[in-house]
This record gives structure tokens, sequence and C-alpha cells, in this order.
């Protein structure tokens, strides 16, 4: 879209679509899950690994897509990307092109829904806390009901769903046939410690003699063989 927005000179579509794709499909969605990641998991492990690795592709993708109309802040973002080319030039380059998923468009409505799904959760969170029930996120746990249908989809992420709706805890259960396609959100505060590295509420922290203030997942992610994530 943007580069059709390009070609047709039509440069505010371009800004708009920019601007939308940062703050929303990143800044809010994106980057908020993979902090986790980032933060906690073991330095030379694939989910950290993989997870820097889309952070450098996206960044070489969206650079070139501003250059047009950000030109001096994409040259900047440019050689801080590329640091061990002093003469490199995002103006001597192309649009990128990036491989297509075989299942891009299953995944891209898999991943819509979820989306929509954590919206709601979101919003159950916030009146929660509105209500003193909870501080963060992290202090919650939420049980999400929901069709079979969805329910088959938030399932299939597993233990990552906790991480995709940021809460210490994610259940889900299936609605009856008389809710239609209703989804219904319940949020529990967290009756455990909290883990001072992770910030993660959860049933084993302490467990450890020698780490008190940390919780199994912590514990194996530094002195262990790491978490395994799969989908976030």
């Amino acid at each position: 879209d943007v580069m059709r927005d390009y070609e047709a000179y039509s440069f505010h579509p371009v800004m708009a679509r920019l601007t939308q794709f940062c703050s929303e499909d990143l800044g809010a969605f994106y980057l908020d899950i993979l902090k986790d990641r980032l933060y906690t998991c073991p330095a030379g492990s694939l989910a950290r690994r993989s997870a820097q690795t889309s952070l450098w592709y996206l960044s070489d993708a969206l650079i070139r897509l501003m250059a047009p109309v950000l030109s001096f802040t994409a040259q900047e973002a440019w050689q801080a990307l590329h640091s061990q080319d002093a003469d490199a030039m995002i103006f001597a380059e192309q649009a990128a092109r990036l491989p297509r998923p075989s299942q891009a468009e299953s995944l891209s409505k898999k991943w819509t829904l979820i989306r929509q799904v954590r919206a709601e959760v979101m919003k159950a969170i916030e009146k929660s806390r509105e209500a003193g029930q909870v501080g963060s996120s992290l202090q919650a746990s939420v049980r999400i009901k929901v069709p079979r249908e969805t329910a088959e989809v938030l399932l299939s992420l597993d233990d990552d769903l906790r991480f995709v709706m940021i809460t210490s805890e994610a259940h889900v259960d299936v609605s009856g046939p008389q809710a239609g396609d209703k989804l219904e959100v319940e949020v529990t505060p967290m009756n455990t410690a909290k883990c001072a590295r992770c910030w993660h509420f959860s049933a084993d922290v302490g467990a450890s003699k020698d780490h008190p203030l940390l919780c199994g997942r912590c514990q194996s992610n530094l002195f262990g063989q790491g978490e395994q994530r799969f989908a976030a």
C-alpha cells in the first residue's frame, strides 16, 4: 500500500500508514509482547535471537520506506543499522522485498482474531485496575470464555498465550452454545509472589534457596537450559 501511494505521489497516506503501523501494530502489540523475550530469555537462545532478527528486518524495511519523506532521519537510522559500513547510504537502496510465507493468509486471520480477543482482555484488566483489584497486567490471571473455534485458536498458543496477553496466567474456557459469539473475560488478582527479574507472579518464586527472589522460569533462563518459546 505504501509503495502504491508513493507511485501516485500521495505522500500524506504514506505518513498515515507508517505512523499507524509503528504506533498500533508495533508499539501497542508486537513490541509490547516481544519485550519479555528480549529481556528474560538467554542471550544466545533461539527465542531471543529470532526476536532480534525480526527487529533487524523490520528496521531495515521501515527505514527504506520512510527515506523519501524523512530523509535525514532515515539516513541517520540507516548508518546506525549498518554501522560496519561507514559509507552506507539509504538513497542508494530500493524498497525491501520480504518473502511472503505460504500460510500468510491463514496466519493473518489467526492473529487478527487473537488481537481482537486481546483487546477485550486489555479492557477487562483496565476495569480491574480502575477498581483497585490489580496493579499491572502481570498481577492478573485471566480466564477467557469464547466459542469453540476461537478457543482452538487461543489454545494453539499453549503457554505462550499468557505472554501475548501480558498476564501471569491465561486460561481458556469454551462457552456454551447459548452464548453465541459472546466473549467473556474474568480477571482475578494473583495471590503468589512476584519474580524480581521478570515481574511475573508465580507459585515457584522462592522455591530455590540459592535464588529466593526468582521464579523457576528465570532460574532456567539464567542458570539452566532456558525456556522454549514458539509463538510469543
